[in-house]
């Protein structure tokens, strides 16, 4: 069984957070923010926490590698809607220092702390000529070290 968490907690110790606001495009039919958003919301969270332990874009670019998602699994807890600014956390859960990275993900609406959705991506590291699987270079097995207590 899971501790319960209070509503302004990280599941996690010190989380990679970056800040977002809900924009008008992000709004579906149901008048809350669409779940394509928060796939982008993760992304940007992960390439900003990737930059932060020393993994950039030109870095990959100019090595030929970089982790690419492959399965992501989210639950939806709560909805954001216009107007909500949200903090998303992010961690790396595991690495088997060869070719697979998993993520953790938290959204949470900044004013009040309320956990929105929780989610776990599986990366794994492509050459990026190929597409295919490659192992991963020594700055990235460096870089993604497990996070999570």
């Amino acid at each position: 069984m899971s501790p319960v968490r209070s509503p302004a907690a990280w599941d996690f110790d010190a989380p990679h957070v970056v800040t977002l606001e809900v924009l008008p495009a992000d709004i579906d039919a149901y008048d809350h923010v669409n779940n394509s958003i928060y796939l982008a919301w993760f992304d940007r969270a992960a390439w900003s926490h990737s930059a932060a332990l020393g993994i950039t874009l030109k870095q990959c670019l100019a090595i030929r590698r970089g982790m690419a998602a492959h399965r992501t699994e989210i639950d939806y807890l709560r909805a954001a809607v216009l107007g909500d600014r949200v903090l998303v956390g992010t961690w790396i859960a595991t690495s088997d220092g060869k070719l697979r990275v998993e993520r953790r993900f938290q959204v949470r609406r900044a004013l009040d702390g309320e956990t929105l959705a929780r989610a776990r991506t599986d990366y794994v590291c492509i050459n990026l000529d190929s597409g295919r699987a490659a192992r991963m270079p020594e700055s990235f097995f460096r870089a993604y070290s497990p996070t999570t207590t």
